[in-house]
Formats: structure tokens, C-alpha cells, sequence
């Protein structure tokens, strides 16, 4: 959970506090959100026990992320009690989703938002304050696109931004509730994209990272002949933007020319997501991943050829319906292989609303959980491996503060390094300002993270 601090607003009667839960695409939305409160109204603050308005925007992906967003509801309904807070308002997936029961099962809040309601928050704020209803509900069918001139408020670091390039998806994937809660996909203009970028390489944003449900199927229903690969053409011409980072690529939207581009542009960081989510045929099959096993590992090596220096994420998906012990050992061979650099493992979720949700042969939580512990042992061993190998090794980082972990060491990330899903490395010797890119000697690594002195730091 985090709490959004932006301590630049001008003082004004009403404060709010603003919890974002979720991914990054989520992110944008809160800043949406936040962008559309008038600072001449509303003051944003951090500590929630003392806002009279507190609003969660809400994620509903999966069945761990529901549970966190009721637990923190539940949670923040207790200030209406205890603390300052005069309203409550639930806002994004979780109420796009669960109108009625949540309606019903939550009459702590004041107030329902979807997924496509954020740029209406002020009015519909109002109008909750006029009409005095017990609760309101405002949940619209998932449309609309935020735009460079959409007004937002940056709740990341100055350093670093989440651009979306595009909202919704068509994929239709067995086991994702994510068209009927953001609708079909809808790509932003490249003008658009372009211009966004450079206001916040403008206002210091050293990284960029380009988001999306699926990144690579930016365009397609556009008319404009819109592509990612136009797209990057552009953005690197940009000459104060330094890290252009790509997340969320569909394996089967890796083009040769987007591989060239990561290759020959070194602003494009040499970093790609693509989530794969299993290897098995009958599982992908059953997934309605349209790249088969075949295909898949011919673009795996295909990319470490043309880019051999490249970084590459992935996911998988353990216990989806029907999963077999033969089909897990061959996801389990196929991740020993050590083909990604970054690996994340979920349990299948059952979530209804989906295909899958009605496959027989649903496997027991216990062998998910089994499956899911067996492979990230294996991704864990790999990953310490990886970290080790570049020992002794220069490394670009971008400096993002004090450790955590101890205030005698700074703490930043490489450029292979995505901000929240990745690890970080640590600088213990040499001296930096937050947000700025250094050289960095590596000396150490463990599973996740990297530890190294800034170049030239130890010389004498």
C-alpha cells in the first residue's frame, strides 16, 4: 500500500489522502485522479488519519490483489470513526467489477468510481455533497483516454515516469478479466505520446517506461498507421531523454524491427518484459496464447541473438485448469534452462467473468502453491547465478536515495533494473545526487540485488 505524498499543492480547505494499489497502469490512474481535484479546493496529503477525504483506487486482477484492496478499505473506513475522514470513496477495478456486492457489503463508502470515471471525481464529488445520498455509485462502460493535456499529478519520483500508450486489450487471454474492466484496447496518438514525453523529460525525468496491457499491440486500431516501432522512432530523437524503458510486450507483437530499434538506440533500454505466462502446449492452448512452444523459444533465442546483452522478464502462470504433472515438468525444464534474467510466478486464479473459470480439472490450491515454491526455488538459484556473473562488471545506475536498509549506503537501480518489480543495487562508496546516472563498479550480488562503488570512487 502506498500513500501518495504531494506536498507542492497549494493549502486548501478539503485535504485528501490518495491510496494507489495495483500495477503501474494503475498508477497513471491515481495520478489522473489526483490531477483533477483542483488545487484551489483540495490539498493532497500523506497522513490519512488527518484527510477528510480519503480515496483507494482499487485493483481486481487476481484474487490476492481483491483481497488487499477489501482489507485496505476495511481499513480506511475505521478514520471515518477514529480520524478526520467525512468520506470515502473506492474508485478503479475492484468497483468496475463488484458494483452490487460491494454496494451492499461496504456501506462504510460514500462513494463507487470506475474505471473510466476519474476525470469526473471533482463533479461527482459534488454532486454526492449536494444530493447528501447514503451512497453513490458512478460506474461507466470502460471508454476514454487520457491525453498529454489530461491534467495529472506525478505520484512517482521527479526521476522517473509511467507513460501509458494505450488502455484496454484484445487479446482475450482464458484467464484475464481485463477487457471487461478497462474495455478494448484504444491506442493515444503518437503526437500525443511524444508530446507527453518530452513535458516530463522536461521537468527532470530521467527514465521513461512505456506501459500498456500489451505495448507491442499499440496502433492497431488505430487508422493512422500508428505502431510502437513509429513510436520509438520519435521518442528516441528526444535528446534530454536518457532511459526509455518497454513493459508489457505480447510475445507474439515482437516484431524484427522493434528487436533492431532495442539494439541500435541506446536510449531504449536493453530490457523487455514478455510475460509468457507457460510453455506447455495444451496449457497455452488452453490460455488462448496464440504463440506456441515452438515459436516462443525460436523468438527467446532470436532476441539473445540480435541483443545479446539484453535483459529479459517474464511470468508464468502455475496450476492453471487442467495443468498436468507432465505439463509443469515441462515448464519446470524449460525455466531451469535460464533463459530470463527476471522471472515472477503466480498461483492460477480462478476468477469468474473468464473462460477459464469454467474449465473443469481446476487443480488444489495446496499443488499450486507446491508447483509455484518447486519453480521459484529453481528461478532463485538461476537468478543468483545471473547476478554473480556480472561481478566485476560496469553497470549504468540511476541514483534514487538512502538504503532502506542502512542510511551509510545509497541505493539506486541498473539500467536492467525496472523500478518496483525488479531488484535494486547498492552504492557503498562514492557520492550522488537522487536521480542522477553514475557508473557503478560491481563488488557483490545476491538473488535480487547488486552491490558496487561509484567508478573511481576508490581510487587514491
Amino acid at each position: 500500500m502506498n500513500s501518495i505524498n504531494m506536498s507542492d499543492v497549494n493549502v486548501n480547505p478539503a485535504t485528501v489522502a490518495m491510496i494507489s494499489l495495483g500495477c503501474p497502469k494503475n498508477l497513471v490512474d491515481t495520478e489522473v485522479i489526483l490531477g483533477h481535484l483542483p488545487p484551489e479546493r483540495y490539498t493532497i496529503v500523506s497522513d490519512v488519519a488527518s484527510a477528510a477525504i480519503i480515496i483507494i483506487n482499487t485493483c481486481a486482477f487476481i484474487g490476492d490483489a481483491k483481497e488487499e484492496c477489501i482489507d485496505t478499505i476495511l481499513a480506511m473506513a475505521q478514520y471515518k470513526e477514529q480520524g478526520s475522514c467525512t468520506m470515502l470513496i473506492v474508485c478503479g477495478c475492484l468497483p468496475q467489477r463488484y458494483r452490487e456486492e460491494l454496494a451492499a457489503g461496504l456501506p462504510e463508502v460514500d462513494l463507487f468510481l470506475g474505471t473510466g470515471d476519474a476525470i469526473h471525481i471533482g463533479e461527482i464529488i459534488d454532486t454526492w455533497r449536494t444530493d447528501a445520498p447514503q451512497q453513490l455509485c458512478h460506474i461507466s462502460a470502460p471508454a476514454g483516454l487520457y491525453e498529454h493535456d489530461t491534467p495529472r499529478l506525478q505520484a512517482s519520483p521527479f526521476y522517473t515516469a509511467y507513460v501509458k500508450i494505450a488502455e484496454g486489450c484484445d487479446n482475450r487471454c482464458s484467464y484475464c478479466i481485463i477487457p471487461t474492466l478497462r474495455g478494448p484496447l484504444r491506442s493515444r496518438s503518437i503526437d500525443s505520446v511524444v508530446a507527453e514525453v518530452r513535458q516530463r523529460v522536461a521537468a527532470g525525468v530521467v527514465e521513461i517506461n512505456l506501459i500498456a496491457q500489451d505495448i507491442t499491440a499499440y496502433g492497431r486500431d488505430r487508422s493512422d498507421g500508428a505502431s510502437l516501432e513509429q513510436l520509438l522512432r520519435q521518442l528516441v530523437q528526444i535528446d534530454e531523454l536518457h532511459w526509455l524503458r518497454l513493459l508489457y510486450a505480447y510475445p507474439e507483437g515482437v516484431s524484427d524491427e522493434l528487436l533492431d530499434l532495442i539494439a541500435t538506440h541506446p536510449k531504449i533500454c536493453p530490457y523487455l518484459d514478455l510475460p509468457l505466462q507457460h510453455i506447455s502446449a495444451p496449457v497455452l492452448k488452453g490460455m488462448n496464447r496464440r504463440l506456441d512452444s515452438d515459436a516462443t523459444v525460436a523468438l527467446i533465442e532470436k532476441i539473445r541473438k540480435r541483443i545479446p546483452n539484453i535483459t529479459l522478464r517474464t511470468t508464468f502462470i502455475v496450476g492453471f485448469p487442467g495443468e498436468t504433472k507432465e505439463d509443469f515438468a515441462t515448464l519446470h525444464a524449460f525455466a531451469a534452462r535460464g533463459l530470463f534474467d527476471r522471472v515472477g510466478v503466480f498461483t492460477y486464479s480462478q476468477e469468474e467473468g473468464t473462460a477459464a473459470a469454467t474449465y473443469g480439472a481446476q487443480v488444489p490450491d495446496e499443488i499450486k502453491e507446491q508447483r509455484r515454491e518447486a519453480l521459484m526455488t529453481t528461478l532463485g538459484e538461476i537468478a543468483r547465478e545471473k547476478n554473480q556473473s556480472l561481478i566485476g562488471s560496469e553497470v549504468e545506475v540511476l541514483v534514487e536515495g538512502l538504503s532502506e536498509e542502512t542510511e551509510l549506503l545509497l541505493q539506486g537501480r541498473s539500467i536492467t533494473q525496472a523500478p518496483d518489480i525488479d531488484g535494486i543495487t547498492y552504492i557503498n562508496a562514492g557520492d550522488a545526487n537522487v536521480g542522477e546516472l553514475v557508473t557503478v563498479e560491481i563488488t557483490d550480488a545476491a538473488e535480487y540485488d547488486l552491490v558496487g562503488h561509484i567508478k573511481g570512487s576508490l581510487d587514491w
